[in-house]
C-alpha cells in the first residue's frame, strides 16, 4: 500500500518544501481564474471557454478560435498576456529545475 502513494507523495513533495515554487503555482492559479472570470463577465462565454481562451493566452498557443471584443477586454487580453506568459514561463522553468535537480540527484546515488 506504501508504494501506491509513493508517485503522489513524490509529485507534491517540492509544493510543499519549495516557497517559490508554491508561490509561482497560487500565482498561475489566480491568474487563471481571474481572467476565466472576467472573460465570462464581461465577453459572455462560457465558463470553459473562459478557461480555454486563458490557457491558450498563457501558453501562447492562441488557436485563434477567440478573440476579445469590446475594448476594456482587448486591453485586459493585452496585460494578461504579458503577465501570464511570463509567469507560466517561470512556472515551468521551476518544474523543470527541479525534475533536472531529482534526476541528478537520483543518478549519484546510483
Amino acid at each position: 500500500m506504501r508504494n501506491l502513494f509513493r508517485p503522489i507523495k513524490v509529485f507534491f513533495t517540492p509544493f510543499v518544501h519549495d516557497a517559490e515554487l508554491t508561490i509561482l503555482t497560487f500565482s498561475l492559479l489566480f491568474f487563471v481564474s481571474g481572467g476565466t472570470l472576467f472573460y465570462h463577465i464581461q465577453e459572455g462565454c462560457s465558463w470553459l471557454d473562459s478557461f480555454y481562451f486563458c490557457t491558450m493566452t498563457m501558453t501562447t498557443v492562441g488557436y485563434g478560435d477567440f478573440s476579445p471584443t469590446t475594448d476594456i477586454s482587448k486591453l485586459f487580453t493585452i496585460v494578461y498576456a504579458v503577465s501570464s506568459i511570463g509567469l507560466f514561463i517561470a512556472f515551468a522553468s521551476k518544474i523543470a529545475g527541479i525534475h533536472i535537480r531529482e534526476t541528478l540527484r537520483h543518478k549519484r546515488r546510483k
